[in-house]
């Protein structure tokens, strides 16, 4: 189990189901471990350090976070299918970026109006639903969501914009699935499964709910699933891989070795301890010891977070 790829995750994550489909797209094997919607999430943390955004893929005692960064490593894992034709990266990784930073805030938003999140909260139960919409206040950092008006007329204006490009293709960058399609799947996915009363919003759309049938075929099943206790004995049992000899890219002037700090720049902030052992043009990593996950190595992206010296 300790080269097993393990997705923490839930069912209702729209993020995780990025991923969930990228697994399938390239039909790689994998684990499920199902972990809390909301903090605490006391198994998770102990294996990141204090990251708790969903979800989180560990590969015996490295743990990497954040959609972008996993998607590289999946795409490590196995180069074909690609999610990165040679001659769209550029294109595809912006789209992405795009999509996962503007067009996902706005569709949930759209999601979570009086209605949606009625739909939503009605299979959780009233203190679930209170609590729910609780910690994701403080995830934003008590920042309100965008009205229902402007949710959904931004909302409309996006998925016109793809419409657009999907008028003279069947995918976002072309004629094969990228990045960029899975990273715009997930939002819209939400607003199809989980809040279908407010759906409607595609019927003006129909090359986007043309291209959705599409990206539905790489569903992710056939999953087997372990405890994340059991996830925690895999990383304590395991060592973490060893980094390859990439060259060190200061920005900072923090030298690897020093304790520090790495936060998302926003939404879910909590702050990742641990000894800086690699900082690359792409990526962080920290090793970082925990009583019950062992030694782990815990990979971050550059892009959207924060680094700096421990006080």
């Amino acid at each position: 189990m300790q080269n097993t790829t393990l997705l923490h995750h839930y069912s209702l994550s729209p993020f995780a189901e990025k991923v969930r489909r990228i697994l399938g797209f390239k039909k790689l094997p994998w684990v499920s471990v199902q972990i809390p919607k909301i903090m605490p999430k006391p198994d998770l943390v102990a294996l990141t350090g204090g990251h708790r955004r969903t979800p989180v893929l560990q590969i015996g005692a490295d743990i990497y976070c954040d959609t972008a960064l996993i998607s590289d490593v999946l795409e490590q894992l196995s180069p074909a299918p690609t999610l990165y034709p040679d001659s769209q990266k550029g294109l595809a990784r912006t789209l992405a970026h795009w999509a996962d930073t503007l067009l996902f805030p706005v569709a949930m938003a759209y999601n979570f109006q009086p209605k949606g999140a009625e739909h939503v909260f009605a299979l959780m139960g009233a203190e679930a639903a209170k609590a729910f919409a609780a910690d994701r206040s403080a995830m934003r950092g008590g920042q309100p969501r965008m009205s229902p008006p402007e949710a959904t007329m931004t909302y409309k204006s996006y998925l016109r914009r793809l419409a657009n490009i999907l008028e003279s293709q069947p995918y976002l960058c072309g004629e094969q699935p990228s990045i960029a399609d899975f990273s715009a799947f997930h939002p819209i996915w939400f607003t199809v499964n989980n809040v279908p009363n407010l759906s409607y919003i595609l019927d003006a759309t129909p090359e986007i709910k043309k291209w959705y049938e599409a990206m539905s075929q790489w569903g992710a099943v056939g999953q087997s699933e372990i405890s994340s206790l059991e996830a925690l004995k895999i990383s304590s049992n395991a060592k973490p891989k060893p980094l390859q000899n990439e060259i060190f890219e200061d920005a900072h002037s923090i030298p690897l070795g020093s304790s520090v700090i790495i936060q998302a720049e926003s939404f879910g902030v909590e702050p990742t301890h641990g000894k800086l052992l690699s900082a690359t043009k792409t990526r962080f990593t920290l090793d970082r010891t925990d009583a019950r996950a062992g030694t782990v190595h815990v990979h971050f992206p550059r892009n959207g977070f924060i680094l700096k010296l421990a006080q």
